[in-house]
C-alpha cells in the first residue's frame, strides 16, 4: 500500500477536498507554519526537532508543498521532487515509536490552535496515524 497517496475525500460529497474544507493554501501553509513553531517551542517535541536542521525553512516548505497534493489540493511536491517516496527520504532518521507520536501530538495540538474542526481532525489524524507509523524504522 503506497502510504504517500491523497487521503480520500468525504464520501458524502466527493468533490470537496480536506484542502479544501482547511480552508486552501492560506490555511495549510498556517498549519504547517504552527506545527514547526510547536516543534521549536515544546520541549515535548525536542526529540522530532533533533532530527531537523537548525534552519527548518525548507522542512516547512516541504512539508506544505507535500500536504498540499495529499490533502487533494496543488501536486506541488510531486511537480518540484516526483514521487514523495516518504519512507525511503526517512529511512536516515531513527523513527520510533516515540517519535510518531511526537509528531502526531505536535500536528493534532497545531490543528487545534488553527481551529480545524473536530470531523475533520478525527479524519486527518485517522490518516496522519497511518502514514507516521508506517514511516517508523526503529525499535522503541
Amino acid at each position: 500500500m503506497d502510504q504517500s497517496s491523497q487521503i480520500p475525500c468525504n464520501s458524502n460529497s466527493q468533490k470537496i477536498t480536506p484542502y479544501q474544507l482547511l480552508g486552501g493554501e492560506e490555511a495549510v501553509r498556517a498549519l504547517v507554519d504552527r506545527f514547526y513553531d510547536l516543534m521549536e517551542l515544546e520541549e515535548e517535541f525536542a526529540g522530532i526537532r533533533a532530527l531537523h536542521p537548525q534552519d527548518m525553512s525548507g522542512s516547512r516548505d516541504k512539508l506544505f508543498w507535500f500536504l498540499s497534493g495529499w490533502l487533494g489540493g496543488p501536486d506541488l511536491f510531486v511537480a518540484r521532487f516526483g514521487h514523495p517516496r516518504l519512507r525511503a527520504r526517512h529511512l536516515p532518521y531513527s523513527i520510533a515509536s516515540s517519535e510518531r507520536d511526537q509528531w502526531l501530538r505536535c500536528m493534532a495540538w497545531a490543528m487545534q490552535e488553527q481551529g480545524v474542526a473536530q470531523d475533520l481532525q478525527l479524519r486527518l489524524m485517522q490518516a496522519f496515524y497511518q502514514t507516521a507509523d508506517w514511516m517508523r524504522n526503529t525499535q522503541g
